[in-house]
């Protein structure tokens, strides 16, 4: 160890005597080159898969936008079939052992009493009536999609049997049919509502936040105004407007509508705010300079730097517009037959006495639940994904 210099000494001073080469790099790990080397839409994905709830939640609802495309083969029973035998029958249970041997998942059949006292229906399992599950098979017939014939379900009772895995309603149809059905109504009115939303957010709060002056002015007022009503009661008094001679796909775009011109207002005072901030940047000034239209300027260089805080919005949007949708409907309000909704299917349980014989028909809150959280936690993750660099 060399000695220490004297009190009031300079410190001794080391100069490489190495000749310098101006093109010489720092030598990087292949970990660290790998990171520096990465694109913007790299370093958001790494760091959207380290939130694992959202990561686990993006595949949740992949998988559920997935489900509806073909859900009239994952359906076990058709949307509207009845069992008339079996009115507000419970939930079967599935069982793979019967009397000790292995038969595979099957269900027992049911004998139905009447009680007296209280006149509801008294299911009770038959065990010396096994029924097996049938997979890929031949069952209900339905329309693919409103368009092309078939009979082919994922899933099917035993011939001549009965499987109903979450009971049925007070007409005998499948509550777990009716889900997947209503599955389809409820999670796309989401996805249109949410993209009229954004349309109507981004263009009129991107003119107000760059053009300014009056327009943003009356903008401000009317988002004010709209933002000062509450939700439901808005949502009830537009719903309520539209003629009852509707067909009902026409109320279902009706109700889109209305949902995405309702949920504008907070993505657009969002947009202003970003636009006011990035609109007196050097590179908008220097498009102006060239000749930029306010479009250009806007669609290409202002809302693709925040595009990835829209879809974190967007994100967190949709379960207010399921929710919205599921509420009206519930009310009588929303959607009405033949078409199925989440909302819809809980109409079937405003009561208290039916609620309390019948607990099975509250299922359909189950998947709007699990939707909405999963929306939310997705929504987490992309915010947080939305700057890498933090």
């Amino acid at each position: 160890m060399p000695p220490l210099p004297a009190p009031g000494a300079p410190l001794p001073h080391y100069v490489s005597t190495a000749p310098f080469d101006p093109l010489a790099t720092e030598t990087m790990t292949a970990a660290q080159s790998r990171i520096h080397l990465a694109s913007q839409k790299q370093l958001m994905w790494w760091k959207f898969k380290q939130h694992k709830l959202a990561l686990i939640s993006g595949i949740f609802l992949a998988l559920v936008y997935l489900m509806i495309l073909i859900v009239e083969f994952l359906a076990p029973y058709g949307l509207h079939t009845r069992n008339v035998d079996f009115i507000h029958a419970p939930p079967q249970s599935i069982h793979f052992f019967d009397k000790g041997s292995l038969v595979g998942p099957f269900v027992y059949g049911r004998s139905m009493t009447l009680d007296l006292d209280t006149l509801h229906r008294v299911y009770a399992d038959k065990t010396n009536d096994v029924q097996p599950i049938r997979f890929f098979c031949r069952g209900d017939a339905y329309k693919f999609w409103g368009i092309a014939a078939s009979n082919y379900h994922l899933v099917c009772p035993a011939i001549g049997g009965q499987m109903f895995l979450l009971g049925t309603d007070r007409l005998g149809r499948d509550v777990l049919s009716r889900i997947l059905y209503g599955a389809r109504i409820s999670l796309t009115i989401g996805l249109i509502g949410i993209s009229i939303s954004f349309v109507l957010g981004i263009v009129i709060g991107g003119l107000a936040g760059y053009r300014g002056g009056i327009f943003d002015l009356i903008v401000q007022r009317l988002i004010e105004v709209l933002q000062s009503l509450p939700s439901l009661p808005l949502w009830m008094a537009l719903a309520a407007i539209m003629p009852v001679t509707w067909s009902p796909i026409v109320i279902y775009f009706g109700i889109t509508v209305i949902l995405g011109i309702i949920d504008w207002t907070g993505l657009a005072r969002a947009v202003r705010s970003k636009l006011l901030a990035l609109r007196e940047e050097d590179y908008v000034q220097a498009a102006q300079l060239m000749g930029a239209s306010t479009p250009r300027i806007i669609g290409r260089h202002l809302v693709p730097g925040f595009m990835s805080h829209l879809i974190a919005s967007a994100t967190i949007s949709i379960p207010g517009m399921i929710l919205g949708e599921t509420a009206l409907s519930f009310l009588g309000l929303g959607l009405r037959p033949p078409i199925t909704s989440w909302g819809i299917l809980l109409t079937e349980a405003k009561s208290v006495s039916v609620i309390a014989f019948y607990p099975w028909l509250l299922y359909p809150i189950i998947p709007v639940v699990l939707v909405i959280l999963a929306f939310n936690f997705l929504g987490d993750g992309l915010r947080d994904a939305a700057d890498p660099y933090k």
